[in-house]
């Protein structure tokens, strides 16, 4: 209810504008209100211009819910043109019938009997060119809300990978360690030395691939030792962990930190005791490296959310084709990781993922040149037809408004096309979304 009272005000102050223009180019030449008194013609003009508003807004408003951001095409934007064109010439009909034989007494007969195409032109004309309008406004506005979306995904992509690094180590992997590393202290500091320099080799590494996109494999390795001897130290003789000195082939890479992420979880979801001893296995099998374990779930822990082995597939989906192979057969789990080589995998993924943004970007602005210079047309040749409709039914000089107003949709498509705008350039526009960026109640 609130929404239409809204669009209710908007409709009368649209029409209370066009009734000043339309008096003063009336007075201008010499035949003011068409002979009508001023409230008269007011009444009518507003009666006019409420009711095509509503009915087009109507239609714009279910096209919008229908098809959301998909309905800023060419084909659909001139259905919903078409669309508007035709309930126009409906509401004109019926507001005719409502003044002349309602409230104006002619019989009915007689008013269907005198009705001519004539009469609904210029209402149509100017609805069709309202809309037009209403539309380019709509487009521009929806364009910059998809860029301050699309801003604030960026922002959060990079917060999250950002927090994804602050958190690649489970927190809990950090507060057990410093427990550790207390109670060494007492009991045998030459162990708490040891200690201290394991895990702070650890950390440095992960601060030193947070920008890598593949480490050698034998790096990677050499961290899970050292990742797997701070494990130890807590389990001590309940883990018992094989992991090979060095890679069949020195030229292997992997995603840095994904041993730690799959060593991480297998002690984090299975019973760790000296009953029952956890056995994981690091190998290499048909150019993947596995990393395996016997699987003792534990009987009370939080279901997996799987976002571990989710980001490590994301990850290998960047660089390359091959995928990540999990295999769980009651009795063992294991995850089998690609092995990669940059001359093979990294590079040509890369630059045939640069090469398809580019031509998905290509195409979308051929797609928009063509849409400009089909609307430009149809602009081109319509204005002679305005110019001809006007000479041929009053001497009122009508075709200026669909001229002017159809001639501004057009410079809007055109800066938006060829991204040109010396009021909303760039500048204006990264202001607007850092401002809005900054709103925390937008």
């Amino acid at each position: 209810m609130k929404y239409l009272a809204r669009e209710f005000v908007k409709a009368f102050v649209l029409g209370f504008v066009i009734f000043l223009l339309h008096g003063l180019i009336m007075y201008l030449i010499g035949n003011p209100w068409y002979g009508a008194s001023m409230s008269e013609f007011f009444f009518q003009n507003q009666l006019f211009s409420v009711s095509l508003y509503l009915v087009n807004m109507y239609i714009f408003k279910a096209y919008i819910d229908k098809y959301e951001a998909q309905f800023w095409t060419l084909k659909r934007i001139s259905i919903g043109l078409l669309t508007g064109v035709f309930a126009t010439f409906i509401t004109v009909f019926f507001i005719r019938l409502f003044l002349m034989v309602i409230r104006g007494g002619q019989a009915l007969e007689d008013f269907l009997a005198n009705e001519q195409l004539n009469d609904y032109y210029l209402s149509a004309i100017i609805a069709f060119v309202s809309t037009g309008l209403f539309y380019v406004f709509y487009y521009w506005k929806s364009k910059q809300d998809r860029k301050v979306k699309q801003s604030k995904i960026i922002a959060g992509t990079a917060s999250a990978k950002f927090d994804a690094l602050k958190n690649q180590l489970d927190p809990h992997f950090l507060f057990n360690s410093l427990n550790v590393l207390a109670s060494l202290i007492e009991e045998n500091p030459r162990q708490a030395q040891k200690f201290t320099t394991s895990l702070s080799k650890v950390y440095r590494y992960v601060l030193e691939q947070k920008n890598k996109d593949l480490v050698p494999i034998d790096e990677e390795l050499s961290f899970a030792r050292t990742y797997m001897n701070l494990i130890k130290m807590r389990f001590e003789d309940s883990i018992i962990i094989d992991i090979p000195e060095q890679a069949s082939n020195p030229e292997y890479k992997v995603v840095p930190l994904s041993l730690q992420l799959l060593l991480e979880n297998a002690v984090k979801h299975n019973m760790v005791t000296p009953n029952r001893k956890l056995h994981i296995r690091i190998y290499e099998d048909n150019n993947r490296l596995v990393v395996k374990n016997n699987i003792q779930a534990k009987q009370v822990v939080k279901k997996s959310s799987g976002v571990g082995l989710h980001n490590i597939k994301q990850r290998y989906h960047l660089l390359t084709d091959a995928d990540v192979a999990i295999k769980d057969d009651g009795a063992f789990f294991g995850v089998a990781i690609p092995m990669l080589t940059e001359a093979r995998s990294f590079r040509p993924k890369q630059k045939e993922y640069i090469e398809d943004k580019r031509y998905k970007r290509a195409q979308e602005k051929v797609e928009k040149l063509k849409g400009f210079y089909i609307h430009f047309t149809i602009y081109l040749i319509m204005v002679p037809v305005f110019i001809f409709l006007n000479y041929k039914s009053t001497g009122f000089p009508w075709a200026i408004f669909p001229i002017v107003g159809w001639g501004w949709g057009v410079i809007g498509h055109a800066a938006d096309v060829f991204a040109w705008n010396p009021i909303f350039n760039k500048t204006w526009e990264a202001k607007k979304i850092e401002e809005l960026m900054n709103d925390d109640d937008f």
